[in-house]
């Protein structure tokens, strides 16, 4: 059965954040499951968020939340084991809406690390806006 595998131990990494103002816009609200925070991305194009997991992943499922009109449109998921280069896993298409979007993981996903990638977005200035960011799967031991 899948959970999720984001927890207190998991490290992370943003591109960006608007005018660097971290206390309101920052990548600790991707987490924290509150409906009014979010992660607001400075403009610019592939802005990005990085995983790092305790242990050993299997990734089944991608969920993530944007702001309609700050959404991703093509967008890539790469991972790797601790100390090897990041591979591709997967494209997504995210829709340009507000609601919880889930994405099912089929190609080979054992991970350390993901990066999720958003190369093209909605918003004409590149900027990327989520309430909601989650990664399920299991742990592997």
């Amino acid at each position: 059965m899948a959970v999720s595998l984001v927890c207190e131990e998991t490290g992370s990494r943003v591109s960006s954040v608007l005018n660097r103002d971290v206390k309101q816009f920052g990548k600790k609200f991707l987490f924290d499951r509150n409906e009014e925070t979010c992660w607001n991305s400075d403009q610019g194009p592939s802005q990005w968020v990085l995983l790092e997991f305790p242990q050993t992943v299997k990734v089944t499922e991608l969920q993530l939340q944007f702001q309609g009109g700050f959404t991703g449109r093509s967008c890539r998921l790469e991972g790797g084991r601790k100390g090897s280069n990041l591979v591709k896993i997967a494209d997504f298409y995210p829709e340009d809406t507000n609601c919880l979007q889930r994405f099912s993981i089929h190609e080979e996903s054992i991970a350390d690390k993901l990066k999720i990638i958003f190369e093209e977005s909605t918003d004409f200035f590149g900027r990327i806006v989520i309430y909601h960011l989650d990664v399920l799967g299991e742990k592997l031991l």
